[in-house]
């Protein structure tokens, strides 16, 4: 049986393509510069965090996806109260603020490694973002993305029934199917320090610009992204924030998640999300020190891949250098 699924997932992602050309997030509120290169530079200190996330347990080549970011402000002056050390901190333990009311200039970059089915996917890119006050309590943020994306075909991977007589098969394996494509993103970043939106698109010049020898068409396609939440104190030491994100690439129909996450004393965090058609997340995480944090969520599947997946698996960590 998870041979059969295998090949109707190679299958599909070929024909369709929106079976996964981008990753997806779980924990997208916790780094959403993963979603935005416009939220790059939000939080006025260096943000280095490292991820790995595992979907679809159970299915013969289910996607998996790792990645490291890097986020920095260029301005010092941005820092000037903290010290970018990694000594462990003592006295009270508090997430960081979101410092509004001056401009300020960000860069940022990110290795993804993406492998779904038989393709794979390894990308590097560079952001830069400035953010411009609208007021003493809002920033307007304007962020691009540049990059390269190494993408594979992996044909030992490929469980096909009849390899002689399938057409897409046969054209991956016969033109040397290793594409190396530039990709730009861009994003819009409005928020405060309780409230955010935000707009952004990825893969915008499709293979408009591709390196290498191979013929075979991965047809990478515009995938947009639109966030939003806000900040909602229940107790001086509880505040609630319900989030949403919504994700769109034609034809494929647009993808709904609704978020509610919970934070405890500026450490604690745990929360809930519901993809619409897909899976409901439970996720938990803490900042254990002032410099570091960490993460975890996992996907319970409610669509009809249910019945052959026991779910998916999130994990973040990160150091927070300030």
């Amino acid at each position: 049986m998870k041979n059969i699924i295998g090949f109707v997932l190679f299958i599909s992602t070929i024909q369709f393509g929106f079976a996964q050309q981008m990753p997806q997030y779980s924990q997208y509120l916790r780094n959403q510069f993963m979603v935005n290169p416009g939220a790059a530079g939000v939080y006025n200190f260096t943000d280095v965090t490292v991820s790995g996330r595992m979907q679809w347990l159970g299915f013969t080549n289910a996607p998996m996806t790792s990645y490291a970011s890097v986020t920095t402000l260029l301005s010092k002056n941005q820092k000037e109260r903290y010290n970018p050390s990694l000594h462990i901190s003592s006295g009270p333990i508090k997430s960081p603020e979101v410092k509004t009311g001056k401009l300020k200039h960000a860069i940022g970059g990110q290795l993804v490694g993406d492998q779904y089915g038989a393709f794979r996917k390894v990308q590097f890119s560079g952001t830069y973002a400035i953010h411009i006050p609208v007021s003493p309590k809002y920033n307007i943020s304007f962020g691009t993305r540049l990059g390269i994306s190494n993408n594979a075909f992996l044909q030992d991977k490929a469980i096909v029934k009849n390899q002689a007589t399938d057409g897409t098969y046969t054209d991956y394996t016969a033109n040397q199917a290793t594409q190396n494509i530039m990709n730009i993103g861009a994003g819009l970043y409005f928020y405060s320090d309780k409230s955010f939106f935000g707009v952004a698109a990825d893969q915008l010049t499709r293979n408009m610009v591709n390196f290498g020898s191979s013929t075979a068409n991965f047809d990478p396609t515009i995938h947009i992204n639109i966030t939003g939440g806000i900040k909602l104190p229940v107790t001086p030491d509880l505040t609630i924030t319900p989030a949403f994100l919504v994700k769109y690439m034609s034809p494929a129909p647009p993808s709904i998640e609704g978020t509610i996450q919970a934070e405890y004393k500026e450490r604690f965090w745990g929360g809930l999300s519901y993809r619409n058609k897909d899976a409901v997340i439970i996720m938990a995480g803490l900042n254990i020190s002032q410099r570091f944090k960490f993460g975890y969520s996992y996907d319970y599947s409610i669509s009809r891949f249910n019945n052959y997946s026991s779910g998916g698996h999130e994990l973040i960590l990160g150091i927070m250098l300030r």
